[in-house]
């Protein structure tokens, strides 16, 4: 029975996410070619190579936007610019801004870059100058004029004796600057649009420029002319010169001239001979769809920025879908990609035999498949529209996805590489394909649903064909028009028999796959249905609605058995978990929901979103869920309720064994260390009794102080709070009292303000305190009155003495006739305003004593010690030490004139 206690769910714990680390803008990478730099709105994210994690992220503390950054050469300084003005120099390893100054230009910066020497800084801002800086002795050397526009690239000569720096702005022209003179000495003009980049031969006699006007220029910087102009036939983001080092033959490379890499619109490296000015090589990129040239510009292939790794012989590319891609030379064979942005996350899915890889459809045309290890991830190409589904065939490495481009792709791992490569393809659907799914038994079908209104079943090719092979096509086996309006999901039953169906017409269908006939309709939504699941072991289909509900339904008789109510907005996907006992969705809201079915109980509601969370998958193992988001996020979720079963067991029997230690130090009259066991189980009717035991010692007072003043800080402010509760209960206020005279006479006033929440709970103590003083008040006021009433008895019974010694014999006693005045038993009346007040403090106390933890080898209360002694012939009452509210209904009754066994004998 213990494993089916174990088999509900109680809650999930975020283990890792893929967000988004770069929006657009300046890309750098270090100097030992471990890090990557990026720009994400006000932060720069520093991504390891290696792991594929975000290890720092340097934020504007303002929040404004960074406009440019540049890491110094020897990888220790990083200066940012923002909207505000500002450049901040941070230790970016620590993630600390070590120095802040105002940027003097007028208005935002646009470029910067370092010298070699990481000591000059260059700035070129949108009004058209340039700032130089000493980031050493933390001044501006140079304010460089002339420019026109905004200065969007600044470069300087790599041999740092001449002191030039380049520079580009909207003229299109590259100025050259004498530092010596802060003077213009040349301006190259050749381009027609901006110059995107700048690349220096080794020698530094050889400058290579590249423009969105489709050329590149070689220019002899000795006679400060053009050597030869490169036609590209693309706009030309990036360039890079291949060092001479290597041996290129694989691309194309002959001879010993300069030979550069450009990088553009369409998406594609090529290598250039700079002498013959002709391409000698052109990177194919696999499975993607020839690129229509007039669109070019606008293709999410184009490249945006080409960055060399001269150490590891790699370039890096950055394309206009935000992927960061790195290339190994001379094959320039993919070696790893980042995605720095998803958008909108529509559809995601554990991939692999151990669900190793996570495949995600998000608004683009690209699949995107991410290895979970190092979020290393492929993108795959063959889509030409937004894709909007994915399913996976169980337990294997095929998938499937279908798009707006109204196709349906087939995709295998290979499962020795890793890549995975589109082996089947169809069409048929004449409009958006917008659900898709896989046969659960045998990798046999697929079942597509349409906007178009129709549900199509499809054969899988038999045999497949590798990996690499040229897709097959797949025809549609059975067409069927399914609904009024879209189809939104389709999911196939575990035995593969049945299939069901939900569209935007507010309606879920059975179906037979065998002939597509229909079987039942499911009414009850008043809202587009937006998924529909099988139950992995009832005769049930679970939908979810736009109404905000999640229906269950029999499949025999297409009754509504159950109704889930939670979300406060459409509720988009929904899993099955813990073998069929639990339902898993999430909605428009940004909510992820846990449901038992059976109790029709929401058992946890899980926040990690800030837009509707599309995607919802669970593992094959049912250990791990992952959501996908229109927030661009994707949060792999792992179920922890083992893990809190054993660390609530853990704590439980960690307080056992302190209960324990706690007993042994109070019998070995160890105070400070019982003392501080009870604050550390956050007990304090543990805590009081600690202090009782101290304070009934020989000299409780002084040991109550030595032991006080040995705890930390921390402890004392706990205690402190804690003599604010005792101090409600009339039972416990003279142990607050002792303790509160400890703190506030050997401590001053600011060091106890320092303790959190100080103010209000001295503020909770003045009334309770002014309460216990008057109640004292009362009952010395009676104890006083009895006193006059006794001497006033003497005086009325007209005797010299009155004997009142009850232990004389009876042979003494006088028995002749005598009067007898005999008081009757009334108890002393309070006045109604003093009896409200005590009503009043009871119902204070019996509330706060629920703050109070309830401990069961503590007792409740003290029994009232009341000492009678005879003193000049009068019974008077002698407070033992500690007054509570139940010794002062004692105390209530004693005040009577005496008591009903005794009487007054006037001889």
């Amino acid at each position: 029975m213990a494993g089916n206690t174990l088999l509900f769910k109680s809650n999930y714990a975020v283990s890792s996410k893929i967000e988004p680390f770069y929006k657009g803008g300046k890309v750098q990478i270090s100097h030992d070619e471990l890090y990557i730099f990026c720009t994400c709105g006000p932060k720069v994210n520093i991504l390891q190579i290696d792991t594929g994690k975000i290890i720092h992220s340097i934020e504007q503390d303002d929040q404004e936007d960074i406009t440019s950054f540049s890491l110094s050469p020897d990888d220790e300084m990083l200066v940012t610019a923002s909207r505000a003005l500002l450049l901040k120099q941070w230790d970016w390893k620590q993630g600390k801004c070590t120095r802040s100054w105002r940027a003097i230009h007028n208005v935002p910066v646009a470029s910067m870059t370092f010298d070699c020497t990481s000591t000059l800084l260059a700035t070129g801002g949108c009004d058209g100058t340039i700032k130089l800086w000493d980031v050493v002795k933390q001044y501006c050397t140079h304010n460089l004029k002339g420019s026109s526009g905004v200065v969007h690239l600044v470069e300087f000569h790599p041999d740092i004796s001449r002191l030039q720096l380049f520079s580009s702005s909207v003229d299109c022209g590259i100025r050259i600057w004498d530092l010596r003179t802060s003077k213009c000495i040349c301006v190259l003009e050749s381009h027609y649009s901006a110059v995107t980049a700048l690349a220096f031969s080794p020698d530094g006699q050889t400058l290579i420029s590249s423009g969105r006007d489709k050329i590149c220029s070689v220019w002899d910087l000795k006679k400060k002319e053009v050597k030869r102009t490169v036609p590209v036939y693309e706009a030309v983001e990036g360039v890079v010169l291949l060092p001479g080092t290597s041996d290129y033959s694989q691309m194309g490379v002959k001879g010993e001239g300069v030979h550069f890499v450009t990088a553009g619109s369409k998406g594609v490296l090529r290598v250039w001979d700079s002498s013959s000015a002709r391409c000698v090589f052109t990177q194919v990129l696999p499975d993607a769809p020839a690129l229509k040239t007039e669109e070019g510009d606008l293709d999410p292939r184009s490249l945006m920025h080409l960055l060399p790794m001269p150490r590891s012989n790699r370039l890096a590319t950055v394309t206009a879908e935000h992927n960061i891609l790195i290339y190994q030379m001379p094959a320039l064979t993919v070696q790893q990609q980042f995605v720095g942005y998803n958008d909108d996350i529509l559809d995601v899915k554990f991939l692999g035999k151990d669900d190793t890889h996570l495949v995600v459809a998000t608004n683009s045309s690209q699949l995107k498949v991410f290895e979970l290890a190092t979020n290393s991830c492929q993108i795959l190409y063959g889509h030409t529209d937004t894709i909007l589904s994915i399913d996976v065939f169980r337990r294997g490495s095929m998938f499937a996805s279908c798009a707006k481009d109204n196709w349906l792709r087939l995709w295998k791992m290979d499962v020795k590489s890793g890549q995975v490569r589109c082996v089947a393809q169809g069409s048929g659907h004449s409009n958006a394909v917008g659900s898709i799914a896989c046969s659960r038994l045998k990798k046999g079908f697929l079942v597509s649903g349409s906007q178009d209104c129709t549900i199509k079943v499809w054969d899988l090719p038999d045999p497949l064909p590798d990996v690499g092979c040229e897709p097959l096509l797949m025809t549609a086996r059975l067409t069927e028009k399914a609904h009024d309006k879209d189809v939104n999901s389709v999911t196939i039953s575990p035995n593969d028999k049945l299939l069901a169906s939900g569209s935007q017409d507010r309606t879920a269908k059975l179906w037979s796959l065998a002939d597509l006939s229909l079987l039942g309709v499911f009414r009850g939504h008043s809202r587009g249905v937006w998924c529909v699941q099988f139950s992995p072991v009832d005769q049930v289909l679970a939908t979810a609605s736009a109404d905000g509900s999640i229906k269950i339904w029999s499949i025999q008789d297409f009754s509504c058995l159950k109704t889930f109510e939670g979300h406060d907005a459409s509720v988009l996907k929904i899993i099955f978990v813990s073998r069929g006992t639990q339902l898993v969705s999430s909605g428009s809201d940004g909510l992820v929901k846990l449901w038992t079915i059976k109790t029709n109980e929401c058992v946890k509601t899980f926040d990690a979103h800030q837009d509707k969370v599309w995607a919802l998958h669970g593992s094959s193992r049912d250990e791990l869920m992952v959501t996908g988001s229109a927030d661009s996020t994707i949060s792999l979720w792992k179920d922890v309720t083992e893990v809190e079963l054993a660390e609530e067991q853990a704590k439980q029997e960690d307080q056992v064994l302190k209960q324990q230690e706690l007993s042994n130090l109070l019998h070995e009259k160890k105070y400070v260390k019982a003392l501080g066991i009870a604050i550390s189980l956050d007990q304090p009717h543990t805590a009081l009794r600690v202090i009782r035991e101290i304070r009934q010692q020989e000299d409780g007072m002084q040991e109550l102080e030595k032991t006080l003043l040995k705890l930390r800080q921390d402890q004392k402010a706990s205690v402190l709070r804690y003599s604010v509760v005792w101090n409600t209960n009339s039972r416990s206020c003279l142990d607050a009292q002792a303790v509160l005279q400890v703190l506030l006479t050997h401590l001053s006033p600011d060091q106890i303000l320092q303790y959190q929440g100080t103010r209000a709970h001295l503020e909770g103590l003045i009334p309770y305190t002014e309460r216990h003083m008057q109640r004292i008040g009362r009952l010395l006021q009676a104890s006083m009155f009895l006193d006059y009433m006794w001497q006033k008895m003497r005086v009325t019974g007209g005797v010299d003495s009155v004997n009142l010694n009850d232990d004389d014999d009876d042979d003494d006693m006088d028995t002749s006739p005598q009067s007898i005045f005999i008081i009757d038993k009334q108890p002393v009346r309070v006045s109604q305003q003093q009896a409200e007040e005590e009503e009043d403090l009871e119902e204070d106390s019996e509330e706060i004593e629920e703050l109070l933890d309830e401990d069961d080898s503590v007792s409740t209360s003290k029994s009232a010690h009341v000492s009678s002694k005879k003193t000049n012939g009068v019974n008077r009452v002698e407070d033992g030490g500690q007054v509570s509210s139940e010794e002062s209904e004692d105390e209530d009754e004693v005040m009577e004139m005496t008591d009903p066994s005794k009487t007054a004998t006037v001889r």
